[in-house]
């Protein structure tokens, strides 16, 4: 399998950038069950990110009505025009953090490890039904972690009050060329809205990120570290951030603006 990846490349004269960080799948049966979780329809515009060689976008064209491929390598912009040039895809050549991305149903994608949290937030500003997505294995744990366990962090808050997401399955580093430095996942990804009201999005965000850069303070001192708040008084001053919901840490923001303190 990695050979006919080397064999591509050197027939484009290619070589894997480390600047863009490339890391090339090479097992279309990974491909095949990552489409296959994405459910993709007939009546489906599907979007991939960093499609690359398109190992993954050969699987995407065979369900989709439409498949849009933003790729920033202008290496490999041209060469993915002309191999899917039978079925209905458009290559928009750019930044997936600075182009504007049109009307799509769902998101498949392998997406750059080093850029995987601006990602993740401007796919959540779209309008779209759901989406399966591949992170580095590190980065999905954290993504999905719930209440209490280790790894629940910011990451795991702030997506939870954006989408429903869930780990489907692991990816050996071995199935890349060239291998990256970790394993990876995937997982599925279902844009909603809280089942709570968040009043204040930004006193929400600043309070999350501080009550994990000191995760291991109770709220009381966290906030005071952070913030210079004191919270003497509010609701779970004596519990620490990793112990509270994202519903919680809502009730503590609320309570904080109540008291103008924030």
């Amino acid at each position: 399998m990695t050979d006919g990846i080397k064999d591509r490349l050197k027939q484009l004269g290619l070589k894997p950038s480390k600047k863009l960080g490339q890391h090339f799948l090479v097992d279309g049966e990974i491909a095949a069950r990552q489409v296959e979780a994405a459910k993709i329809s007939s009546r489906d515009t599907v979007l991939e990110i960093g499609p690359g060689l398109g190992v993954l976008t050969e699987e995407i064209v065979k369900k989709a009505k439409r498949t849009v491929l933003i790729e920033k390598d202008p290496a490999f912009r041209g060469y993915l025009a002309g191999r899917f040039s039978s079925y209905d895809v458009e290559v928009i050549h750019g930044d997936a953090l600075d182009v504007d991305y049109p009307l799509f149903d769902k998101v498949v994608s392998n997406l750059p490890f080093n850029i995987s949290s601006p990602l993740t937030f401007k796919l959540l500003e779209q309008d779209f039904v759901s989406g399966v997505l591949m992170y580095q294995k590190e980065y999905a744990e954290r993504m999905v972690a719930g209440v209490g366990e280790p790894n629940y962090s910011r990451l795991s808050v702030m997506v939870s009050v954006k989408a429903e997401v869930a780990n489907l399955f692991s990816v050996h580093r071995s199935r890349f060329f060239p291998p990256p430095k970790v394993d990876a996942a995937v997982v599925s990804m279902i844009p909603r809205k809280p089942s709570f009201e968040i009043k204040h999005h930004e006193v929400y965000e600043m309070v999350v990120r501080e009550l994990f850069n000191y995760r291991r303070k109770t709220i009381k001192n966290a906030l005071k570290y952070g913030l210079g708040v004191d919270t003497s008084g509010l609701p779970f001053e004596k519990f620490r951030g990793e112990n509270l919901s994202p519903q919680e840490i809502n009730r503590l923001v609320n309570a904080l603006v109540d008291k103008d303190l924030l």
